[in-house]
């Protein structure tokens, strides 16, 4: 199974999408799916604000692990890093329109009326999965850059 097939399933499972994100990404990283689980639990749903979309900060926290700062003062890495979430925010925003979760779902998470309204429309389960998609990749093919 592939790592888009993979966030998929545990977004399906009930997973953020900032979890099923770094969870299909975590082994490329170093890290174990529960570890990706725990650090991507506060993020889904544009941090519960339909800002950043979770599926964004699951994989910029995967490019973290990869490319960033290792130590204090380790600057050159974090400047790899900083390059990496600033390419990944504009092509993530090129595919899909926005990289702001109210943007994407058109309704604002942080009012629960808006929320369930969502999940009436079924958003969660037609716009979600496509921006996991392309978050997936984008952050597979940018971890793989360097190998």
């Amino acid at each position: 199974m592939g790592r888009t097939e993979i966030a998929k399933e545990l977004f399906a499972q009930k997973c953020h999408c900032s979890q099923a994100v770094l969870a299909a990404l975590a082994d490329a990283v170093g890290i174990s799916q529960e570890t990706a689980l725990r650090l991507g639990s506060c993020f889904g749903g544009g941090m519960r604000k339909g800002e950043v979309c979770g599926a964004c900060t699951g994989a910029l926290i995967a490019l973290g692990l990869k490319y960033g700062m290792h130590t204090v003062g380790d600057f050159e890495n974090q400047q790899t890093a900083d390059k990496y979430a600033k390419r990944f925010m504009t092509e993530f925003a090129t595919q899909n329109g926005s990289y702001l979760c109210r943007e994407l779902l058109k309704v604002n998470l942080a009012n629960e009326e808006e929320r369930q309204y969502a999940r009436e429309l079924g958003l969660f389960t037609t716009v979600c999965p496509k921006v996991i998609d392309s978050a997936v990749l984008l952050a597979e093919a940018y971890i793989e850059e360097k190998q």
